[in-house]
């Protein structure tokens, strides 16, 4: 696919291209212009240099577009947690940092799919591949958190369930607030990747995370 022209008059286009992808990169610019739902199907397809009726060729409307950008975007996001994960190398402490990193990383970086993924509103009930590569997302973080937690002796061991879910949370509301590509970030005086580090700390000290460390250091008190 070659495209022609940058406008927003319709000049972007394409030449003997695939027209789901011509349709899909339109909908990635129009999202990280205007948000996921500030624009039209029609407007979709005049961003792609195509008539108003041939996204349908493709699309049932303006939503399954949007579907489609998100299931992509869940893709993407996996691979980027699974690379920073590394099945848990060296160890898991340090996997489970570097992964909280991709994660802000991912949502700067690819603001227009994270968008459509967590801001457009799609029921995921009813795009069932859309809820399955969310899913699969989610697995990664659970996996670490199940990683992590096994470090821990077995008595007290926390659900590893609540436990990927409060930093996949944590992550969510950072990554969200402060983490955004886009001119909805909120200021902060300090890196999002520190303030995610010190809150995941704080949350881990809290589940009983590092109190053996602290235990063997020189001069610790017996507890």
């Amino acid at each position: 696919m070659s495209w022609k022209g940058s406008g927003r008059d319709g000049s972007r286009g394409y030449h003997h291209g695939n027209l789901r992808e011509a349709l899909v990169r339109a909908a990635l610019e129009l999202i990280a212009e205007k948000g996921p739902s500030g624009f039209t199907f029609a407007e979709a397809a005049r961003w792609a240099g195509v008539s108003p009726a041939a996204p349908y060729r493709h699309f049932r409307d303006r939503d399954e577009l949007l579907a489609d950008v998100a299931l992509r975007g869940f893709e993407h996001f996996e691979a980027a947690l699974r690379r920073a994960w590394n099945d848990g190398r060296p160890d898991p402490s340090t996997a489970f940092e570097r992964m909280g990193k991709a994660y802000l990383a991912f949502a700067r970086d690819e603001q227009a799919y994270y968008s459509a993924m967590f801001e457009a509103g799609i029921s995921l009930d009813a795009v069932p591949a859309l809820k399955a590569a969310g899913d699969r997302a989610f697995a990664v973080l659970r996996e670490a958190s199940e990683a992590l937690i096994a470090t821990l002796p077995a008595k007290g061991r926390p659900p590893a369930l609540m436990m990927a879910l409060h930093v996949w949370a944590l992550s969510h509301g950072i990554a969200s607030l402060f983490g955004r590509g886009d001119a909805a970030r909120r200021a902060l005086p300090m890196p999002a990747e520190e303030l995610l580090e010190a809150g995941v700390l704080i949350y881990l000290r809290g589940l009983g995370f590092g109190e053996e460390q602290d235990a063997a250091r020189p001069g610790a008190s017996p507890p």
